[in-house]
């Protein structure tokens, strides 16, 4: 099973069916979860989502984020979701964790703060900035309307600037000097993505404090909506800036996951694809 991701390449190399490589799979992570160690601790936890399908459908999955092992997955994101993955850890294992990284989406903040009460929330840096990106684009689409210059702009805002070829640079560069509001917009992000996280409380707070005054200066409609919605969340984002904590791991995880679907074509159903994220990424011992 070692040799490929692909169920219906592994079931041809064995000589089995699909379904035989699928009952055996769902076996294995079976006996997996049953062999874990329930004294395992996690300090580091993450909750993030994964869609399945077009229409919205998510699975929601509980992560290590020192390692990135998969501790469990279930189907949707709701409340009832969050109550059916948190529960799978123990009391004291749920004691032990110091910092619980999400999205700002309420089921996974419900979560953290029901089950993980000594636990610090933290909102995950890499969505904060997706956020911002979403509004700088917004920003964009509006200004395009009017200015001509801009058109052909998109990935000149949400490219890197250290990828910029020198024809990017210099269009960039160009629209930057002309003082758009998307220009603007743009410098707003960029100083939330340079803030350097690990401080301590106070300082956490007085950074983003600063970086909020100054997205509210530059009074862009778009950005503002952004900083409402970020205060609204203030305390998970200065925990985030204060601990470092991040779904950096889990990010790269959901990258691996997508492989795994691509790979399949899909899953008829998320039972299945719970159990093959399990299989590759759960560090389960599930020999026979």
């Amino acid at each position: 099973m070692s040799l490929t991701k692909s169920q219906s390449r592994t079931a041809k190399l064995l000589s089995l069916s699909h379904s035989q490589v699928s009952r055996i799979m769902h076996r294995s992570v079976s006996r997996g979860l049953e062999r874990r160690d329930k004294s395992d601790i996690y300090p580091h936890l993450s909750i993030d989502e994964k869609a399945t399908k077009k229409g919205h459908h998510y699975l929601s999955i509980l992560s290590d984020e020192r390692t990135g092992v998969v501790i469990e997955v279930v189907s949707g994101r709701t409340k009832k979701s969050v109550d059916d993955l948190c529960v799978k850890l123990s009391q004291k294992q749920r004691k032990s964790v110091k910092t619980v990284c999400t999205d700002m989406w309420d089921a996974y903040i419900y979560g953290a703060n029901k089950y993980f009460k000594e636990a610090k929330l933290c909102h995950d840096n890499f969505h904060l900035v997706g956020y911002l990106n979403k509004a700088v684009d917004k920003v964009r689409k509006r200004e395009v309307k009017t200015n001509d210059a801009l058109k052909k702009s998109k990935y000149l805002f949400l490219k890197d600037k250290m990828n910029f070829t020198n024809k990017q640079y210099i269009a960039f560069e160009a629209i930057s000097n002309a003082n758009y509001e998307v220009s603007r917009a743009w410098r707003v992000k960029e100083n939330f993505r340079d803030i350097a996280f690990r401080q301590n409380r106070l300082d956490a707070l007085a950074i983003y404090s600063f970086w909020r005054l100054d997205a509210q200066r530059a009074n862009i409609k778009e950005m503002n909506e952004v900083v409402e919605m970020f205060d609204r969340h203030q305390n998970g984002i200065v925990n985030a800036i204060e601990t470092g904590a991040s779904n950096a791991r889990a990010e790269r995880l959901n990258s691996s996951i997508q492989e795994i679907k691509t790979i399949a074509r899909g899953y008829r159903n998320d039972d299945n694809f719970r159990v093959a994220i399990l299989f590759f990424h759960g560090n389960l011992d599930m020999y026979p």
